[in-house]
């Protein structure tokens, strides 16, 4: 068997590991062994890149590849060890960003280096083209959707300036242009970078109005256009296996998308180019509020878990901020000593990235069997005793039921009104990302528990201890 063969069948075994790898990320029980069976497949791509023809004629290029793996590698596990969990979706986000900005880079040398066929369509030239315009796109859109979830000051709040929608149907229809005019004429190189530079400020324009809220959404979009970037770069180098893999990271990334959209029941649409917020018709806090709240200390909380039979907690943001996760699984220890019946409601877009809660749960070794979605914990929320919700918000907003001119009416809820109890830990009566206030806080059944996540799980643990 030839080297040709030898690398194809690797890229065939590397492929085939992403695919299963895939699979098993589809369920917690099967997710380490799929991460790693997709580690393994990069592993031997990797290998059978390095045994490339190219390369091994020209063994200088090596030091290449050897310094970017220094590099890459280093700064990796630097990022792996010192990032806290609460901040893994500015993680993902930059990991989205810089899979673009490869794309875009690599297309661009290849065109460099490239002969342009001449007299017909070039598909090197035009795969060229799309690689670098969706990966400027998600560099940049990364960025800036990183920065947002760092909270940084400047763009905490989206950057007002008028006609951002025309604006941004502009800047694609430029990028459009550009690449009919750069495949037409594929030895004007100058149109490709001209392309990349209008793609990245579309790249900017298109995240800077999306809120909080649809964050989860924007990191699943924008994983998905590193994918398709990647997979048009495939079709520039002639690789297989960064076809499939880039293929299955854009139909996956797609695929989440769509997910996140039916959770909040909105459309992909209205996510990029609508406005989730307060409206005049929204009731002010005053209206909501006034009167009807009733908080609570810890001492007073532990005593609705003497005769309590099932508690089920939804976990938030408020949690992951908080690095709660630890004493939650303490807490509900705790309560399992005692034969009270504890699950977790996670609702798909509860924290900042799809899976959050999941995740946070999973390092703090709360049993996968306990984490319950919507469509299992709710109808069992009118037999729940006490339902604990940390530093959720619009996710259990009852608004979303109850009134159709609602910014979130109709997104599907964890319906902890039902319980018999509710405690809610929030710092303050501050609104969620939705920006409305929430009539669950001033229902005759809820409690509020205003502390710090963590401090008041710790607080209720030692209550409950005495």
């Amino acid at each position: 068997m030839d080297r040709e063969s030898i690398i194809t069948l690797a890229y065939l075994v590397a492929s085939v590991c992403f695919i299963f790898g895939l699979k098993g990320l589809t369920h917690p029980r099967t997710a380490v062994a799929g991460n790693l069976l997709g580690a393994i497949g990069m592993a031997v791509a990797i290998l059978a890149t390095l045994a490339q023809p190219q390369l091994v004629e020209h063994p200088q290029g090596y030091a290449l590849v050897a310094g970017g793996f220094l590099v890459g590698g280093v700064a990796g596990a630097i990022s792996a060890l010192r990032v806290p969990m609460t901040a893994m979706p500015q993680m993902v986000a930059l990991f989205n960003g810089f899979g673009g900005a490869a794309s875009t880079l690599v297309a661009g040398v290849e065109l460099v280096q490239h002969q342009p066929i001449v007299g017909q369509i070039d598909p090197l030239v035009l795969s060229g083209y799309l690689a670098g315009i969706i990966g400027a796109v998600t560099f940049w859109g990364s960025l800036l959707a990183f920065a947002k979830l760092e909270e940084y000051k400047a763009f905490r709040k989206p950057i007002a300036y008028p006609f951002q929608q025309p604006i941004n149907a502009v800047l694609g229809a430029a990028a459009l242009l550009l690449t009919i005019w750069g495949v037409m004429e594929p030895a004007r190189l100058g149109v490709f970078w001209l392309a990349v530079v209008v793609a990245s400020i579309l790249g900017f324009t298109l995240v800077n109005p999306i809120g909080g809220a649809d964050m989860p959404v924007v990191i699943a979009l924008l994983n998905s256009y590193s994918g398709l970037a990647a997979c048009a770069t495939g079709f520039v180098l002639e690789n297989a296996v960064l076809i499939i893999a880039g293929s299955l990271v854009g139909a996956s990334g797609f695929i989440l998308t769509a997910i996140m959209c039916k959770a909040m029941n909105r459309s992909l649409w209205h996510v990029l180019f609508g406005v989730l917020g307060p409206t005049e018709e929204t009731p002010t806090e005053e209206q909501v509020y006034g009167g009807k709240v009733k908080s609570a200390t810890a001492e007073e909380l532990a005593l609705l878990f003497d005769g309590a039979r099932r508690v089920v907690i939804v976990p938030g943001y408020g949690m992951a901020v908080s690095q709660a996760q630890h004493a939650v699984r303490d807490l509900m220890s705790l309560l399992e000593s005692r034969g009270i019946t504890v699950e977790f409601a996670i609702h798909p877009v509860a924290g900042r990235m799809p899976g959050h809660m999941n995740v946070l749960l999973a390092e703090a070794e709360v049993p996968y069997e306990k984490l319950k979605e919507l469509e299992e914990i709710n109808p069992t929320m009118v037999e729940t005793d006490v339902a604990i919700v940390i530093g959720a918000n619009d996710v259990v907003n009852p608004l979303a039921k109850t009134d159709p001119k609602s910014p979130i009416a109709g997104m599907p809820i964890v319906e902890v009104d039902k319980a018999k109890t509710v405690i809610v830990v929030k710092r303050s009566l501050s609104p969620g990302f939705a920006g409305i206030p929430n009539p669950l806080f001033a229902a005759p059944n809820c409690l509020m528990f205003f502390a710090d996540g963590k401090k008041a799980i710790l607080d209720l643990i030692a209550a409950l201890k005495e």
